[in-house]
């Protein structure tokens, strides 16, 4: 693309930082850059129409782990690093509440559960049998107990006869916080370029040549936020996680409300309003689902429509509305990666599915590195 004198010399000139990817992490960054050097010109890149990824395609849950998870961690992690996961997604909920406002991202705070499958005998047996040692863990962070045990009050079918729970757990509107997000970002006159796809970067002594797919350009600083997509451009341990979602149409009087994890954590469900939302099943095939195309398979989609006849609504007549995925990045360790990289390029990426609840944070500390 050859860009005119005016197209470059507004948008692409004497530029002081430029982030790339507009997503929960992207756009923080951006924000808190902007708070530190309020003089600051600041360019956000986003190689979608909308922010790619998982910002707006997530479920909407503000979880920080189910107690099989919390479990599951424990057993690669220590006692203290897996308190310092939870109170970062904690914290993480908060800090995204407070610079949002409940209103504008639809936060509800309808409680969340883990249901467990029959058949899943050992699993269930072994989270009742630590719900207390590890309410014991967490009281630092919640100063309460945070799991208990709930009855099957949704009548879900196929299931053992109790929840584990948390009152702590939530659910917003991800389209809501997404526009209350590019809106807070265009009031503090940062640009946002969509369409654009960094290529690749070269650093010299006083700035980052970046080459993109429209046009080439110097910034003084880069900061990469692309979380599931950053082995594109970043040799780091992240990797591309798809997840396929689906929705159903309004259900008359559906009696759910509130936010459930399945199967250790690898489905996902909850209310939006009177629909069903479902996501998960990469389990069903790491390989296939180990990808940054986004794209349904059969597989995971005959199982999704399984667990809702058979699991979730087995007696309420549903149809789906929508399908679609998004691209979660994964790593061997959970905590995410926000480093620099030399000393004018910086990432903040690998959320490992929890954007949600840490991406305001890992935002806020990318924008931190700079000095």
């Amino acid at each position: 693309m050859n860009l005119s004198f005016w197209e470059y010399k507004t948008w692409l000139s004497n530029l002081d930082f430029t982030v790339v990817g507009s997503g929960i992490v992207g756009l923080n960054c951006a924000l808190q850059l902007k708070e530190r050097f309020p003089k600051a010109n600041i360019l956000v890149l986003e190689k979608g129409i909308l922010p790619q990824g998982a910002s707006t395609k997530n479920a909407g849950f503000t979880c920080f782990g189910s107690i099989s998870e919390v479990l599951s961690d424990l057993g690669s992690h220590t006692e203290q690093e897996v308190v310092q996961l939870v109170q970062k997604r904690w914290e993480g909920v908060q800090l995204l509440r407070k610079n949002l406002g409940d209103a504008q991202i639809g936060y509800l705070n309808y409680g969340g559960h883990e249901v467990f499958l029959k058949g899943q005998q050992e699993l269930y047996n072994r989270c009742m049998d630590k719900i207390e040692s590890v309410n014991s863990l967490l009281e630092q962070v919640f100063k309460a107990d945070c799991f208990a045990v709930h009855p099957n009050s949704f009548q879900f079918k196929n299931v053992e006869n109790n929840y584990i729970s948390s009152s702590f757990e939530g659910q917003l509107d991800t389209g809501m916080m997404m526009d209350a997000l590019l809106n807070k970002v265009y009031k503090a006159g940062i640009k946002i370029l969509n369409g654009v796809q960094v290529k690749s970067y070269a650093e010299s002594h006083s700035q980052v040549a970046v080459e993109t797919d429209q046009f080439q350009f110097n910034t003084k600083h880069l900061l990469v936020a692309t979380n599931g997509f950053a082995g594109q451009l970043l040799q780091e341990d992240v990797k591309p996680a798809r997840a396929q979602v689906v929705i159903t149409q309004p259900i008359d009087q559906l009696p759910i409300k509130g936010t459930f994890h399945l199967d250790e954590g690898y489905y996902y469900f909850r209310n939006v309003g009177n629909r069903i939302l479902l996501g998960g099943g990469r389990n069903l095939d790491f390989k296939a689902e180990e990808t940054s195309e986004f794209g349904e398979t059969p597989l995971v989609q005959n199982r999704l429509e399984e667990l809702l006849k058979t699991i979730i609504l087995p007696e309420i007549p549903f149809q789906i509305d929508r399908r679609w995925s998004g691209i979660m990045g994964v790593g061997n360790q959970k905590k995410p990666i926000v480093k620099p990289l030399s000393n004018r390029v910086f990432c903040g990426v690998r959320m490992g599915g929890m954007g949600i609840a840490i991406g305001s944070s890992v935002g806020k500390e990318l924008a931190a590195l700079v000095e």
